[in-house]
């Protein structure tokens, strides 16, 4: 029941108002699911499970209770914290579709200057359009711009937007959903029904499914690209726990100083 309700919810509400209602859903599912099976690495609290979640194909315990993170933002979240110098040093930073997982807690960082932006999300300080950025060149230290590109018609648009306001020697993370058993990336805008996208994109307003060639487009643009398969770097039983998908690849995107 709770698989189908999710599925539901996620395929009829709009995203904003999905938003606002976790606010109030999220402090009961962390209660009722508290155990000690799962591990969130962003806030360190336990459950018994994780929440099923998925457009079209429902994936089981991938959605923390408490953070409301799913498998790309706690493996983005221990690569930031571990790998990089996010959380110490004085960053522009510049988010866009800021998560619920990351916004606050990004916020109170007292060692970065945090702008978040979108079209549509509650939780952006400015509405912007990635392929029309108000933001000056070479401005921003750290982009962080995850599963947002695979909605965007004019994706190499919005790349050349990224790499314009990064910084030289600055550095983003675009995660997208990624298929690497395909070479080429496939899209087709003539496909604009929803239940058709949802059935070959894996969601509604998803107008691509990526392939390998995701990277070389990314350094076709300027960026210096590190496909990071940080999952690596965790054992078999901290992959389970934390609720990681293995083998998924961090693109790590670079400006040339």
């Amino acid at each position: 029941m709770l698989k189908g309700s999710f599925k539901f919810l996620l395929n009829t509400v709009p995203r904003p108002i999905l938003i606002k209602m976790s606010y109030w859903v999220q402090p009961l599912l962390s209660f009722l699911l508290k155990g000690d099976v799962f591990e969130d690495p962003i806030d360190h609290k336990t459950f018994k499970r994780f929440l099923p979640y998925g457009y079209q194909t429902q994936r089981q315990n991938v959605l923390s209770p408490s953070t409301l993170s799913l498998e790309r933002h706690r493996l983005l979240w221990l690569y930031l914290k571990k790998e990089t110098n996010f959380f110490k040093n004085n960053y522009n930073v510049l988010h866009f579709a800021p998560e619920q997982a990351f916004h606050k807690r990004f916020k109170r960082l007292k060692n970065i200057n945090y702008t978040t932006t979108d079209l549509n999300s509650p939780l952006a300080d400015v509405k912007a359009d990635i392929c029309n950025l108000p933001f000056a060149e070479n401005e921003f230290d750290v982009i962080l711009c995850n599963h947002v590109l695979e909605h965007i018609p004019n994706d190499t648009r919005a790349m050349q937007e990224l790499f314009r306001v990064m910084k030289p020697g600055g550095f983003g993370i675009f995660q997208i959903p990624q298929d690497l058993s395909r070479v080429h990336t496939f899209e087709d805008h003539i496909i604009t029904d929803k239940n058709e996208r949802n059935r070959i994109f894996g969601q509604y307003d998803h107008v691509r499914i990526y392939g390998k060639d995701y990277f070389e487009k990314l350094r076709s643009i300027g960026f210096i690209v590190n496909e990071v398969d940080y999952t690596t770097s965790f054992t078999e039983s901290e992959i389970q726990r934390y609720g990681l998908a293995k083998g998924e690849i961090i693109p790590v995107c670079k400006k040339p100083a």
